[in-house]
C-alpha cells in the first residue's frame, strides 16, 4: 500500500529528520539512505521498519541539519593563542619594525580555532526514536488506506453475489430456451422426434448447463474472502489465492455456459474478479 510519514528529533547541534515513503510491492523491500557516520544503524533501521510494514516497497531517508538554536559560536584555543603570542613576540624582538598581528592574522593561524567534534554515536538512540514514531504513522497511514481498499473489495463481492443469484434462473432460462429450438428446428425439417430420445437430449443438455458445483465454489469463496478482511493481520497473499480460485470458477463456468445470457454473466464475473486482483495488489 502507498503511505508517506515523516518524523524528527533534536540532538545539539543536529536535527535529524526522517521521509518515509511506500509504494506497492509483491513484498518487502526496505531501501535505507543513511549519512556515512550512521551507517551502522542500518540493521537496527531494518529490523524496527518490519515490525510496521510487512509488504511493500519502502523508501527511507534521513537527514541530518543543524537545529535552529545550535549555537555557532566557534571555541578559540588558549594554549595555540599563548603558543602564537609568544611566536609574535620572539619575531618582534629580531624585527621591531613588523607589523602587529591583526585579529584575522591570529584567527587564520593553524590550530587556533578549535575544530568542533562530534560524537556522532549519540545521535543513534534519536534517530531510532524518530524512525519508530514515523513507522507508527507510516503504519497508520497504510491502515487507513487498508480500510478503504476494503470496503471497495466488499462492493464487489456484493456484486459477485448479485451476479450469482441471477445465474440459476439464467440456466433454467436457457435450457427452456434450447428445447424450444430444438422443437422448432425439428419442426422445420418436419422430423417427428420420438419423445424419449427428445428427452435424452434435453438431459445432456441440461447436465453441460450444469453450474452449481461452480456457483457453490464462488459463494464459497465470497465467504471466505469477506472473513479474511476482517482479520487484524496481514491478508494479501492469501487474498491472492482466494481470486485464484475465483478466477478458475468463473471461467469453467464460462466454458459451460452455451446461452448468450450465461455467456454475458460469466464475462461480468471475470470483470470483477480482475478488478479484485488489481486492488488486492495494493493490500499488505
Amino acid at each position: 500500500m502507498t503511505g508517506f510519514a515523516g518524523a524528527e528529533a533534536v540532538s545539539p547541534p543536529f536535527r535529524l529528520v526522517w521521509e518515509l515513503r511506500s509504494v506497492n510491492h509483491r513484498f518487502l523491500d526496505i531501501s535505507l539512505r543513511l549519512p556515512e557516520e550512521l551507517r551502522a544503524l542500518e540493521g537496527a533501521c531494518r529490523d524496527l521498519l518490519a515490525e510496521h510494514v510487512r509488504r511493500g516497497k519502502v523508501d527511507c531517508t534521513l537527514k541530518i541539519t543543524a537545529a535552529d538554536d545550535a549555537s555557532g559560536a566557534a571555541e578559540l584555543d588558549d594554549d595555540a593563542l599563548a603558543a602564537l603570542a609568544a611566536l609574535e613576540g620572539r619575531v618582534r624582538q629580531r624585527f621591531p619594525q613588523a607589523r602587529p598581528l591583526g585579529v584575522l592574522d591570529v584567527l587564520r593561524w593553524p590550530g587556533v580555532m578549535k575544530e568542533q567534534r562530534v560524537d556522532f554515536a549519540v545521535l543513534a538512540e534519536p534517530a531510532k526514536t524518530a524512525l519508530k514514531e514515523a513507522a507508527t504513522a507510516l503504519e497508520a497511514a497504510r491502515a487507513r488506506e487498508g480500510e478503504r481498499l476494503a470496503a471497495l473489495l466488499e462492493e464487489r463481492l456484493d456484486a459477485i453475489i448479485a451476479r450469482l443469484g441471477a445465474v440459476r434462473p439464467a440456466v433454467a432460462g436457457a435450457e427452456a430456451r434450447y428445447r424450444q429450438k430444438l422443437e422448432e428446428r425439428l419442426a422445420r425439417l418436419d422430423v417427428q422426434a420420438q419423445p424419449e430420445r427428445l428427452e435424452q437430449e434435453l438431459v445432456l443438455v441440461a447436465q453441460r448447463f450444469d453450474v452449481t458445483e461452480e456457483i457453490d465454489r464462488l459463494g464459497g469463496h465470497v465467504t471466505e474472502a469477506r472473513a479474511v478482511l476482517k482479520r487484524r493481520e496481514p491478508i494479501g497473499r492469501r487474498l491472492d489465492f482466494l481470486i485464484q480460485e475465483m478466477n478458475r470458477e468463473a471461467n469453467t463456468l464460462g466454458s459451460k455456459a452455451q446461452d448468450e445470457e450465461l455467456t454475458r454473466t460469466a464475462v461480468e464475473l471475470k470483470v470483477l474478479i480482475e478488478q479484485m486482483r488489481e486492488q488486492v495488489q495494493n493490500l499488505e
